[in-house]
């Protein structure tokens, strides 16, 4: 029972959190929504999201966008598998103090948390479904590209690098134009 009010208000923290200015996004359709709990929690994957190439220094990736408050509180619960050249980027409406957790994702992840300017801040791997957050160690990240485990460091993808996407910057892509 305690686990499961605990579980409850970190999901509601979370989504607090991370709410979205849709207005600052590029156009990602909302899908159709992943089953929930009585306590609101997913009990499903999401369908497949929208996306976008990502570079990482030489390294191309297919990433999927989770932008809407459910796309990112779902992000890659219930998966069972990740490709290789494939991941999820969270976006954020502004900066924060992000804090992840695989609370239903079967499988290790690794995540950059990143700046609004698209440089990698951190790198941090992920347990599969361990519910402890993992909280950034600034209040500057903006994105979060979640990749398969180890895939950061096989890569050689490592912190200071600058992610673009295949419409330029992250503040071209992401950013309201002025």
């Amino acid at each position: 029972m305690l686990t499961r009010m605990l579980l409850s208000l970190v999901l509601a923290w979370i989504l607090c959190t991370t709410a979205c200015d849709q207005r600052s996004a590029p156009s990602v359709q909302p899908l159709p929504s992943a089953g929930k709990s009585t306590d609101g929690l997913p009990t499903k994957a999401q369908p497949r999201l929208q996306t976008l190439k990502l570079w990482l220094g030489v390294n191309e990736i297919q990433a999927e966008i989770a932008m809407t408050r459910q796309e990112i509180a779902t992000g890659m619960m219930f998966r069972t598998n990740v490709v290789e050249s494939e991941g999820m980027l969270f976006v954020f409406g502004s900066p924060m103090r992000a804090s992840f957790w695989m609370h239903n994702v079967p499988i290790p992840l690794t995540c950059a948390y990143i700046a609004a300017n698209g440089d990698i801040l951190e790198i941090r791997e992920m347990k599969a479904n361990d519910d402890s957050p993992i909280e950034a160690a600034v209040d500057t990240v903006q994105y979060v590209l979640e990749m398969k485990q180890g895939w950061f460091e096989r890569n050689k993808v490592t912190i200071g690098t600058t992610v673009r996407t295949e419409r330029g910057s992250f503040h071209q892509t992401f950013q309201r134009q002025q």
